[in-house]
């Protein structure tokens, strides 16, 4: 995102924008990548509302939460683009907040990577991350990205 100082988050996150609402994909190619043709939008708060059930030491991608949202609606999978965009909306509006903070720092890309589109990008998540006790591993020489290591096994069960 850019132009973060100049942005309301938090009234972002609070725009439904006419969400949930489901809508019927033809397109075959996702159909096939996706599995189904039943794609459900989630609206940004509930995003955060998940974000904010990961406890300390914990993580979750979101990819996971997609599925947790796919599963709870009946859908065949949840909507990746305003997934990724909600997410990091959630993020700006907890940095923007003087309380009532959302541990956005756990929510993690696919594979365990950290996020550079959060507040203060990938040092602070990782400074975050390493306070609750993640090892942080970077990978490629040129284009580096960052992950916790062994995310799996310290991923939150949304089920729970």
């Amino acid at each position: 995102m850019a132009n973060e100082a100049q942005k309301d988050f938090n009234a972002m996150l609070h725009d439904s924008k006419d969400m949930p609402k489901f809508q019927i994909i033809t397109d075959a190619k996702s159909i096939e990548k996706y599995g189904g043709n039943r794609m459900y939008f989630a609206p940004p708060i509930d995003y955060d509302k998940v974000m904010k059930r990961i406890p300390y030491g914990n993580v979750i991608t979101v990819g996971k939460i997609r599925e947790y949202f796919a599963e709870l609606h009946g859908a065949d999978f949840t909507e990746p683009i305003t997934a990724g965009i909600f997410v990091s909306i959630a993020a700006w509006a907890s940095y923007q907040r003087s309380e009532d903070e959302t541990p956005y720092w756990r929510t993690l890309k696919a594979n365990g990577e950290l996020n550079a589109k959060y507040p203060g990008g990938i040092e602070a998540q990782k400074e975050k991350l390493e306070a609750e006790g993640h090892t942080i591993i970077q990978k490629g020489r040129t284009n580096r990205k960052y992950f916790v290591k062994d995310f799996e096994r310290v991923l939150f069960d949304l089920k729970r």
